[in-house]
């Protein structure tokens, strides 16, 4: 394992030339403004390189000891001078050619940050997702970009958390909620820094996703710390005004899942435009 061994060619099963023998990733870094209209970050590609003059997103060979998000990252600094600062990711979209990969990273940008092209960057722009297919893109690109467009949206996962406390039923849960809900915190925070693998129904179908989590706790469980990386929110008085509210204050551009088995409160967030999802689905990761 070194720097740089993915650097080649490789061909793959439907007969076309690809840089990177490891397959590739890139970054697609997006921005949403206050009206919620997303912008993209593009690169101009140098004449010199593959697919030169066309538009896509900064991106390259993937070394072998590097993940798909690594790499990414990596290419991103590299080409556009992007050092992660202001970048979440949310998640990554597989394009598997058979024999070959290319991941694209979709990560989402605090604002139009500032970028400084390499010599592999005859521009780059931060363009508005409507109009990334006015530009001549790179060939690639253009087979996944009507896949990704769809998750470009941030994903915000609220738990209601004594739901799903109960739905897990371990031994004795009834007697320590706020053990309990701590343990179960501590699990949906290994899952989210790992990435989810599986998407309820209606979500972009990505390789992994890491959606934002908002775990609400109440009653004996209001006084449990959140690790890091998830939101907790405490609830004054009742669990399910606390998650209803909660879904109320998100921006409307950003995709809201519930975890909740609760039939009434299905019906409440449902009428804030939210997904949801039973615990099962949440359990079955764990």
């Amino acid at each position: 394992m070194a720097a740089n061994d993915g650097d080649g060619w490789a061909q793959c099963g439907r007969g076309h030339r690809h840089w990177g023998v490891h397959g590739a990733s890139g970054l697609l870094a997006v921005h949403h403004d206050m009206t919620g209209t997303p912008y993209i970050l593009m690169q101009k590609r140098s004449w010199w390189s593959h697919y030169g003059g066309t538009w896509g997103i900064p991106g390259g060979a993937r070394d072998s000891h590097e993940d798909p998000v690594v790499a990414a990252l990596r290419e991103a600094r590299e080409e556009a001078g992007l050092d992660g600062e202001g970048l979440r990711v949310q998640g990554v979209y597989h394009d598997d050619h058979g024999g070959w990969t290319f991941d694209t990273v979709i990560a989402e940008a605090a604002s139009l940050l500032p970028v400084s092209a390499s010599a592999e960057s005859d521009e780059l722009v931060w363009v508005a997702a409507d109009e990334v297919a006015d530009r001549r893109l790179h060939p690639g690109f253009v087979e996944t970009w009507p896949d990704i467009r769809p998750a470009l949206s941030p994903v915000v996962l609220v738990l209601d958390i004594a739901n799903i406390v109960g739905a897990r039923a371990e031994h004795g849960w009834w007697r320590d909620r706020a053990g309990a809900a701590a343990k179960l915190l501590s699990a949906v925070r290994d899952l989210a820094d790992d990435g989810l693998r599986a998407a309820p129904e209606g979500f972009p179908r990505l390789a992994r996703w890491f959606p934002r989590v908002v775990a609400v706790v109440e009653g004996a469980a209001r006084g449990v710390s959140g690790p890091p990386g998830v939101g907790v929110v405490r609830a004054e008085g009742s669990g399910d005004d606390a998650i209803v509210h909660t879904v109320r204050d998100l921006p409307a551009w950003e995709r809201v899942l519930v975890v909740t088995a609760d039939r009434e409160l299905r019906r409440r967030v449902n009428e804030l435009h939210a997904a949801v999802t039973g615990p099962r689905w949440l359990l079955d990761q764990l």
